[in-house]
């Protein structure tokens, strides 16, 4: 039997309060993760005006975007990602140029082609997002094609169950409910001084003495800090127990991180960041240079589960561990697959961080929670969630019937081969 080609691509954002979907930050003012009531240290906070809530400069300004693929049996895969209307223009009027009409299994042939057709605008930031929510539902699709689950078509199961850490605004809440760490934001940068670290040591001093000695507390700094104020925070914190440090610098400050790599030497804080980090050619600047113990690519931003699973494959060879910032389902099955993947990041999107609610919000219906500091996924095909029909779904850029048929003529039989040439 012929394999389906996919038929249509469409592009959403999802339009009703409370439906945030892959925006994690397009939440309540008085929410925890906009920076109530404690501040949230950020690269806008130095300026007059930003720094009590993140909302004020725009964290949620694009929000979600939801890309449908459906194949020509009718199958549908979905993925996500931010990037909102002008990530839905990216993929209706240019990427979809180069998935309609081919098999989609073609994933390297397809993701290689969208990186380069955007190369002369993209290459980091809103059109890698745009391809990742491409490359992930082609991923799903595919499970749902052949009736398997994501993480065996990577290669199966390396781990029984994964454990998972929260990233919350209560870690004593986060222990109650069985993470088996927790990770809380910097609330002061820099450009509040001396006063401002006395306060970040204080903050992180009484959240161990709630927790007390053996639970592991790790701090996210949101490219926030200094080189110099990193060093200083973290020989603060230390005798604390912090276990990591993360994303303490802006993200193209390769030298920067190296940098604390080399001054804090000896330490026994773990340096990590690759959140806001894109393909595999960034990663490899930050694992050439030997800065960090830990990746953080987020799945839905950096290229999708094919670029992936290239950086987990570059880390191992570098003996550095990968964990996943957010993204839910889209991680879970990569790190199932992969040995160098230890842990899974569990972001509590509750407004008071003290309940375990889905982390894309009101998107599907069957996303899979925590239970007990663990991720258990369900023997269900692609990524193993239904999108919830009782959405409320707009696509910007719908296009014409004749458009689409025009693009599906392209596929791979109409493509001329390559000519073979030798290397010189």
């Amino acid at each position: 039997m012929p394999h389906p080609k996919v038929k249509a691509v469409r592009a959403f954002v999802p339009e009703a309060p409370g439906d945030h979907g892959a925006d994690c930050h397009d939440v309540d003012d008085h929410h925890w993760i906009n920076g109530h009531p404690l501040p949230i240290a950020c690269p806008m906070s130095s300026f007059m005006g930003y720094a009590a809530q993140r909302t004020s400069w725009g964290i949620n300004a694009l929000g979600s975007v939801l890309v449908e693929i459906e194949a020509d049996d009718g199958t549908c895969g979905y993925g996500v990602s931010i990037g909102g209307e002008p990530a839905c223009y990216i993929i209706e009027k240019h990427l979809s140029l180069f998935v309609e009409g081919q098999d989609p299994r073609n994933t390297e042939l397809i993701w290689a082609q969208m990186f380069a057709a955007t190369l002369n605008y993209g290459r980091k930031g809103l059109p890698l997002q745009a391809i990742s929510a491409v490359d992930l539902a082609l991923w799903d699709l595919i499970g749902k094609i052949r009736g398997e689950p994501v993480c065996a078509l990577l290669g199966g199961k390396t781990k029984s169950r994964l454990p998972v850490y929260a990233t919350t605004a209560r870690p004593d809440i986060a222990k109650q409910q069985g993470f088996v760490g927790a990770k809380f934001p910097c609330a002061y940068g820099p450009s509040d001084g001396d006063e401002g670290l006395k306060k970040n040591v204080a903050h992180f001093a009484d959240w161990r003495t709630k927790v007390g000695k053996d639970f592991p507390l790790m701090l996210d700094c949101y490219m926030a800090l200094t080189e110099s104020y990193t060093v200083r925070l973290v020989r603060e914190l230390e005798p604390l127990g912090l276990k990591w440090i993360e994303e303490f610098l802006p993200p193209d400050c390769y030298k920067g991180y190296s940098a604390v790599r080399n001054r804090l030497s000896g330490s026994t804080v773990l340096l990590t960041t690759g959140e806001h980090e894109y393909t595999r050619y960034g990663f490899q600047q930050l694992l050439d240079a030997g800065c960090v113990d830990i990746l953080q690519p987020d799945i839905t931003w950096m290229g999708g589960i094919t670029e992936a699973r290239r950086v987990v494959a570059m880390a191992a060879a570098h003996d550095v561990a990968v964990i996943p910032h957010g993204s839910s389902v889209y991680s879970y099955h990569l790190q199932y697959a992969f040995t160098n993947c230890p842990l899974a990041e569990y972001i509590n999107l509750s407004p008071e961080a003290d309940r375990i609610v889905p982390y894309f919000g009101r998107l599907f219906l069957d996303e899979p929670l925590p239970s007990d500091g663990y991720i258990d996924l369900p023997d269900k095909p692609g990524f193993g969630v239904t999108l919830n029909p009782d959405l409320t779904l707009h696509r910007p850029y719908s296009r014409s019937q004749e458009d689409s048929d025009n693009q599906a003529r392209r596929n791979l039989k109409d493509l001329k081969p390559l000519k073979a040439t030798m290397p010189m």
